[in-house]
């Protein structure tokens, strides 16, 4: 049987262990995971540069080619060697000595200096609107600016640190195998703390644990303490005040009011003085740009960019010359969901609840084979860099509604050339007070540091095996090895090595609840996940792997669409390869699909057009093999680029990324034609790739069916409700349980209200939905639910 994610692959080792069969759960095949043995060799991927378009200086620097050598260490692996002490009571007491060696900063002036900022002092003076003025007492604005700066932070306390410190470690070791970080990348953010810039890191937000791992894995790299923007709504006041000393931030509730409020004025101004007194002490701060998991909103987290305004903010009016960004993002096995019920409960997060949170962790998971764990910091880059060039590809936009609903309604068959406009994130007090191009210039930097952090994360085993199981893969062994491969060929890192067998038995065995085992003929077993919820988590944990595999599953569903009108799907795969596919034609239905598409999904770097996009997607196709050039007798080899020159429709496009298939003439492109590949591995491949997209787009056609279903008008959470109880049903009947989803059905409600399908009005209950005068016809309905169901491979 293969052996992989070693150094060197031995495949003399194949076929003499095919005779060797041993129980999918016994206690013994876990001692050979090695998470950070190299895979493939120096040929594994090192993911996490920056991007070169907006940042090409920040590209450069922070990176040479020999941290990509560095590999990899295990935070929560603390020996004799991490202390200044050896014999064999330190040996026992290494965790306790390892945290009060940790240096921690004082920061005992930081409430007055925050009361000496300008626009304090402007607010308390009066000259400033919303301040005290000269007939009203200052003395009640000072103990206001206190009660609200201690609401916002307190001074950390070292004890408590480094005692919190120590019993973290002590339970991440119950809870975890590893904890793996490559030290290349700490290298890199190293050598952006050295600059003398402050350091802000932007998370994505996995579970409830990030808040406290992130700290702590930084804290043990000596980066001093982290200051960790949380969610106010999630805490009780004892929490937070446990979690101030532990170097929290709290956004106080006031500074959401208008922006004519006294009470507002004076919030945000604290806010403000408080953010700029972080970075000048060049504290490193924690923001989460990502909702957790279960959240039932947009991806992009309203708090998160609020805090990511105010640094934005301090860079420009010069209270810091700079701040560096890094993206970070954390990635594990099983994400720890005991404490998500308590997330979104009705009542915050309290000290025993959060204490109950951990003992069933401790106690569900001691029962179980701990998970691995991988902290991913990708390079730093300078934000006033950002400032500068973001400002230069921004390009004109349209709603949904204006691209989409003439072309669905067959009124006309042109995508317009032009990008969409699509915010779902509410904005907050904070953020509504900058000016709009500010506003924009946070939206798009946190939608391109979202995108850069879910790049550069690594697919876990887990991801891999829920989508071999959700597909109906028969051979899990090869399968496993090849899917890890093409991952790897895409640029993505894996979060796991060791031999193969043993990662298939260890990932089996975490996914255990989900599925079942059946032992067959000659000693085989044949997994078959557990129908219900056990689809419903084996799709949350495939999605994890639609990143790496995206921009041929959008190639793959617009190729289905383009074939839809041709060819039946249930058609042979040689009819599907004698039809031509024009180049236009394809651009045209990738572009459609994109705009359907919601953007918390596709997370596209605001400095690449869709056009651009396009481009990429399509050599994607053809670099995979699906796609075939089709060259017609006496016309130019589809790979001769000699003498093609760069035509004005591409000259004037503001993305500047020019790939090898941007280079051809436009004009031509109408005359150029491609097939479907005959090989044999790609109907099975190109069916994969449309799975992948499935679950959304089934989710959007269910939609479109069920609005000649639904009791509207109705609010937006009723009527979700409605919508998804009918996923629930169809999926009963049909078998497919992916799409099953209450957060599928917020995103299909959202994409039809911006396609102008579904309306909504403001009433004392809340914003309103009804349906569109354009598609209260069953008629139309009939035509937007084609519309979805041309991308859907069935």
């Amino acid at each position: 049987m293969d052996t992989m994610l070693e150094a060197r692959l031995q495949t003399k080792q194949r076929n003499t262990q095919n005779s060797r069969e041993t129980s999918l759960w016994s206690s013994g095949f876990g001692m050979k995971l090695e998470a950070v043995t190299p895979f493939l060799g120096k040929y594994r991927p090192f993911v996490g540069r920056c991007c070169q378009t907006c940042t090409p200086k920040s590209w450069e620097s922070l990176f040479h080619r020999s941290i990509m050598d560095l590999g990899f260490c295990n935070v929560i692996l603390v020996k004799e060697e991490n202390t200044r002490f050896r014999g064999w009571l330190v040996r026992r007491l290494c965790c306790f000595l390892w945290s009060l060696e940790q240096h921690i900063p004082p920061c005992r002036d930081a409430p007055e200096k925050i009361m000496e900022r300008t626009g304090v002092q402007n607010v308390i003076s009066g000259r400033d609107p919303g301040g005290a003025g000269e007939g009203q007492v200052s003395g009640l604005v000072k103990k206001e600016v206190q009660r609200i700066l201690g609401h916002i932070q307190a001074p950390p306390c070292p004890f408590l640190l480094r005692l919190f410190s120590w019993a973290l470690l002590r339970f991440l070791k119950c809870v975890f195998l590893n904890v793996q970080l490559h030290k290349g990348q700490m290298k890199m953010v190293h050598q952006a703390a050295q600059a003398g810039l402050p350091l802000v890191l932007l998370s994505t937000h996995k579970s409830l644990l990030d808040g406290i791992l992130l700290p702590f894995v930084l804290l043990s790299q000596g980066l001093g303490v982290l200051r960790v923007a949380w969610d106010p709504r999630t805490c009780s006041p004892t929490l937070r005040a446990l979690l101030k000393k532990l170097g929290g931030l709290f956004l106080p509730p006031e500074a959401n009011l208008t922006l004519d409020s006294s009470e507002g004025v004076l919030a945000r101004a604290v806010v403000h003085a408080a953010i700029e007194q972080l970075l000048v002490s060049k504290q490193p701060l924690l923001i989460f740009l990502e909702e957790p998991p279960g959240v039932l909103g947009p991806r992009l987290s309203a708090l998160g960019q609020t805090w990511l305004g105010l640094v934005v903010e301090a860079v420009q009016v010069g209270v810091v010359p700079d701040a560096m960004l890094v993206p970070v993002a954390t990635t594990y096995d099983l994400v720890p969901d005991a404490p998500c019920d308590a997330y979104h409960a009705s009542a915050p997060l309290g000290l025993w609840t959060g204490a109950l949170a951990v003992l069933r962790i401790l106690r569900g998971w001691g029962r179980s084979r701990p998970v691995c764990v991988r902290v991913h910091l990708a390079q730093p880059f300078s934000l006033q860099e950002y400032t500068i060039n973001a400002r230069s590809c921004w390009g004109s936009r349209q709603t949904l509604e204006q691209l989409l609903q003439p072309i669905v309604l067959g009124q006309c068959t042109t995508v317009p050339d032009t990008e969409k406009e699509q915010e779902w994130t509410p904005a907050t007090g904070p953020l509504l007070a900058l000016k709009d191009e500010d506003q924009l210039l946070v939206r798009r930097l946190s939608r391109h540091v979202l995108n850069a952090s879910v790049m550069s994360s690594a697919v876990m085993s887990t991801a891999i095996m829920a989508t071999l199981l959700l597909f109906k893969h028969q051979k899990l062994l090869g399968e496993f090895s090849w899917l890890t491969e093409e991952t790897l060929l895409r640029g993505f890192d894996v979060g796991f090595s060791g031999q193969l067998r043993c990662l298939v038995q260890h990932t089996l065995s975490l996914l255990q609840a989900h599925v079942t085992l059946l032992r067959v003929h000659q000693g085989d077993l044949l997994v078959v996940p557990r129908l219900g919820r056990g689809l419903t988590h084996l799709a949350h944990l495939s999605a994890e792997l639609l990143p790496a595999f995206l921009s041929e599953a959008v190639g793959a569903c617009a190729v289905r669409g383009l074939l839809a009108g041709r060819v039946p799907p249930e058609g042979p795969w040689e009819l599907q390869g004698i039809e031509l596919l024009s180049q236009n034609e394809l651009y045209r239905q990738i572009l459609l699909l994109l705009h359907l598409l919601p953007q918390d999904l596709l997370l596209l770097q605001p400095c690449q057009s869709s056009y651009c996009y396009c481009q990429e997607v399509l050599d994607r196709l053809i670099q995979c093999g699906l796609l075939v050039a089709e060259e017609t007798p006496g016309s130019r080899p589809a790979c001769d680029t000699g003498r093609q020159r760069l035509s004005a429709k591409l000259l004037w496009k503001p993305s500047g990324d020019f790939t090898d298939s941007d280079s051809d003439d436009f004009e031509e492109a109408e005359g150029r034609f491609f097939r479907l590949s005959q090989q044999s591995r790609c109907p099975d491949f190109f069916f994969f790739l449309c799975r992948l997209l499935s679950p959304l787009l089934q989710a959007f056609a269910q939609a479109a069916t069920f609005l000649h279903q639904g009791q509207l008008p109705d609010t937006e959470s009723g009527y979700a409700e409605q919508l998804f109880q009918f996923l629930q049903a169809t999926a009963q009947e049909e078998g497919f349980f992916e799409c099953a989803d209450p957060k599928l059905a917020i995103s299909a409600i959202w994409t039809f209200r911006d396609l102008g399908v579904l309306q909504q009005t403001p009433s004392p209950a809340g914003p309103m939905l009804y349906l569109s005068p354009a598609f209260t016809s069953w008629e139309n309905q009939e035509k937007l639910e084609q519309f979805i169901r041309q991308f859907i491979c069935s």
